[in-house]
């Protein structure tokens, strides 16, 4: 799945609701002194659904086990795909620096693999995504069936669209994995051949989603705290 222009307008630029305040907690606050730097984590309950790219059944739950709380995904077909959005303050768009989150795939979808037309399906997905003027740009990381783990793949370009998809990881059930994205050097990698120089546009926000749809095969994943430093 990417997302068109017209869906993207009202994932990263609906209102806030007012309650929004619940996902923004100084990291510094939660890991003490030496990890001072600034940033905000977005808890399981924060996530809202992208209604105008979602399905009429929300699959996503938030689940509790012991002190900590995520959420969780559950699949089925012929059910629609559902995506769940975050959209970055408008004061910290032009300073995130780095994305870190911890994700966990429970089923993987049959023949999943989003380097195959047809077949592209994971069990679960997180997209970053910039905005220039009327342009959009994605990442789409996976976690999926068969791609090979490090693949990137399914690119798109248009005067409104540049997307990639990024495998990071692929098969086996390894329980919660740890990610860490450094923004800025991936949209130059992916967006501006490597530039180290090359001006990097507004950070957005992001998206969670697990689909089987494609495949019409089940699909499952847990979604643990992002945490987005600038």
């Amino acid at each position: 799945m990417s997302f068109e222009p017209a869906m993207r307008l009202s994932f990263f630029e609906w209102r806030r609701p007012p309650r929004l305040g619940l996902l923004v907690v100084g990291f510094g606050i939660l890991l003490g002194p030496a990890f001072a730097q600034s940033s905000v984590t977005i808890e399981p309950a924060a996530w809202r659904l992208v209604e105008s790219k979602s399905g009429p059944v929300n699959y996503y739950s938030v689940v509790r086990e012991g002190d900590s709380s995520f959420v969780r995904s559950r699949y089925r077909p012929p059910l629609k795909t559902a995506v769940l959005g975050w959209q970055t303050p408008d004061a910290d768009r032009s300073r995130a620096r780095k994305l870190k989150w911890s994700w966990r795939a429970r089923t993987l979808p049959r023949g999943g693999d989003e380097c195959v037309s047809g077949k592209g399906d994971s069990a679960a997905v997180v997209y970053v995504t910039w905005k220039r003027t009327l342009r959009y740009y994605t990442l789409k990381y996976v976690w999926t069936t068969l791609s090979k783990k490090g693949s990137v793949c399914d690119a798109k370009r248009n005067p409104f669209v540049a997307q990639d998809t990024v495998v990071l990881r692929s098969g086996g059930h390894d329980g919660w994995q740890m990610e860490e994205i450094d923004l800025r050097a991936s949209f130059r990698k992916h967006f501006a051949d490597g530039d180290a120089s090359a001006e990097v546009p507004d950070f957005v926000g992001i998206g969670i989603m697990t689909d089987g749809d494609q495949t019409r095969s089940e699909s499952s994943a847990d979604f643990g705290r992002f945490m987005l430093t600038f």
